[in-house]
Parts: C-alpha cells; structure tokens; sequence
C-alpha cells in the first residue's frame, strides 16, 4: 500500500491492476475553469479519470469561508464513489508536477479514512520526461459506493483566534504558512484582498519540500528541515494553513513522508481569515 508517494517506475509497473485508481487533478489558478480538463482530454496517465479542484474538490463559497472550502463528508463521498474509489482501491493522484493540488485530494481522502492513497512524484512532468506512456481516451469508470470514517479533526478560525488572542502565554499550536515568502510577508497579494500573514505564524514555502527536478526531497532531508522548524514541537502541534487550503496540503504530505504525522489543516486558510477585518494581520518575517 502507498500511503504518501509513489515514484514513476513503481506506477509504471502497476498499470494494469484492477484495484488502481489513477486522479488527474492538473490546475491552474490563473486559469480555473477550463486548463486542466482540457490538459487532461489531450493526454493524461492510461487510464486516469480527472477531478476538477473547484467542482469537485472544493464546497461552496459563501464569500466568508476562503476561496477553497472544504466539501461535506457527504459531498466527498458522492465524488469519490463516481471516481470509482472505494476501501478496495489504491489511488493515486498526479497534477502538472508539483504535486499542490494532488495533494489535496491526498489529504481530503485521508481525511475521510482512506488511507491507501499517494501522489505521483514529480508528477505528469516527470511521466513524460521519462518517455512514459499517455492516453487520450476516455476511460470508462464504473461508479462505485465510497463508505466515508469520521472526518479527521480540522482547525477552525475560532480556535486560531482564541490561540493568538494572549501576548503573553504560548499557543497551543505552531502555525505553519505553505505560501511563498513574498506573500507571507505581504509584499505582494496576487489571490487575495489583504496581504499579510496570521500573527506567529512562521513560513514554510510548500516549494522547498521540493528539489530541482521538482521531486520530493528524500525523507531524511526532509525530517531534518521539519524538526528545524518545529524547535522540539511534537507533530501534532502544528497547524498548516496557506491561501486557500490547498498548498498547505503539501507541507502535510511532506511531514507525513518524512515520518513526522499527526500535523492538523486550517482548511479556510488566509482567505477565509482575512475576510473578516477584525482578525489580526502581520507583515514582515
């Protein structure tokens, strides 16, 4: 069973196994409504089925809850069944390379007991570099009933709120920021109407969990710069946010890869935290 990675040669291999179920979650934010299917329908992974970050990975916007919220169980679950996943299947789940919003779907199946999931390391960048094979035909996937476990627990804006609300006693938790320095800082905000970081926050780029073939650092290298962060903070201490919940996924992957789980999600992330003014706001590092 993969449970956080699977590298391209091992993918290879398995192929032809009935019990694989292969998500093509490719995306683009510039570009939200159409790059990714349409990426998808001119060649994807044989056999692979796609799943729309906005449609089917993301809930409702009520303009208060981040640009990204989480679906309902119920949701989840109705989406994942007619991706043909169920407690049989190991899933795996690839975007353009990096792995953000692959990781997403890692999460929110974790999120609802399924553990036998991973992501494509490298991604479809790394398939085709590699001369491995591609498909452009639609594959027939048959529908199929996903039994969801309670919901893993997630962080709430409250609980952040009542967290950093005292100046003089320590958080409960380490809030980690996955966006690049630039935004956390508040020089720029491309996404969203504030700029700025949640107060004690520290900052941990999703991108450096990468190496230049934009592949997983090794889990050792990995589990030191974690523990780096963590100054002898248990792993289940921290709480991963960045601008909608999604890259933040990333950083939860890499922690669990590099044997150190347990970290919580701030689903509603930035967005939702700035949407509302009176929450405070840091800039700087």
């Amino acid at each position: 069973m993969f449970t956080t990675l699977i590298g391209t040669s091992d993918l290879a291999a398995r192929l032809a196994d009935p019990a694989l179920v292969i998500v093509d979650v490719r995306h683009d934010l510039a570009r939200p409504d159409a790059w990714g299917e349409n990426a998808y329908r001119e060649s994807h992974l044989p056999g692979a089925r796609f799943a729309h970050l906005d449609r089917d990975l993301s809930g409702v916007k009520t303009g208060r809850n981040g640009r990204h919220p989480l679906p309902t169980p119920e949701a989840c679950a109705r989406v994942f069944g007619r991706l043909g996943i169920d407690a049989t299947k190991q899933v795996v789940a690839y975007d353009q390379g990096p792995g953000m919003y692959a990781a997403r779907l890692w999460w929110m199946l974790r999120w609802l007991g399924h553990d036998a999931v991973s992501v494509l390391d490298g991604g479809f960048a790394a398939w085709i570099r590699e001369g491995r094979p591609i498909s452009a035909e639609m594959p027939h996937v048959a529908a199929t009933t996903f039994v969801a476990r309670p919901p893993t627990p997630t962080i709430a804006a409250s609980a952040i709120a009542s967290g950093i609300a005292d100046p003089v006693a320590p958080s409960a938790f380490l809030l980690l920021d996955a966006r690049a320095r630039e935004r956390f800082r508040g020089d720029v905000e491309p996404l969203d109407p504030v700029a700025g970081h949640i107060p004690g926050a520290l900052n941990r780029p999703y991108s450096e969990n990468l190496d230049a073939e934009g592949r997983f650092k090794s889990q050792t290298a990995l589990a030191q710069e974690f523990d780096a962060i963590l100054g002898g903070r248990a792993p289940r201490d921290v709480v991963h946010y960045c601008g909608s919940g999604v890259t933040a996924c990333h950083n939860l992957l890499a922690m669990t890869h590099a044997g150190r789980p347990g970290a919580s999600l701030y689903p509603g992330s930035w967005s939702e935290w700035c949407a509302d003014p009176d929450r405070p706001v840091a800039r700087g590092s």
